[in-house]
């Protein structure tokens, strides 16, 4: 397990990350009043491939967001660098790379 100036350091970056992704879902329009797309413009066939790529866009930082807090979470619950598959330690260097990261490299 990282030590407790590592574990410092991820919580700052996934704060920061979660920050971030929230900043790009509420630009994106993702917020409680969900996406705004304008209904009247002529090309309509334009509009729905817009909205199909926003949807991607916001459901892939969803689901990053997701990760981030989970990760938070385990911060909290004094679980974080623990692999979700074997119960080992995920290495440093991965964590290091992927402050969010679930599982160690041999069930990623």
């Amino acid at each position: 397990m990282p030590g407790q100036t590592a574990l410092d350091s991820f919580r700052s970056q996934l704060e920061h990350e979660r920050t971030s992704l929230l900043r790009q879902l509420e630009e994106l329009g993702a917020g409680d009043k969900g996406m705004s797309f304008d209904e009247n413009f002529a090309d309509s066939g334009q509009v729905a491939a817009e909205q199909g790529e926003n949807r991607m866009v916001v459901a892939s930082l969803s689901d990053q967001l997701k990760d981030v807090e989970r990760a938070l979470g385990k911060l909290e619950d004094g679980s974080y660098g623990t692999c979700e598959t074997c119960g080992k330690d995920i290495a440093e260097p991965r964590l290091e790379a992927m402050p969010a990261a679930r599982y160690c490299i041999d069930h990623a």
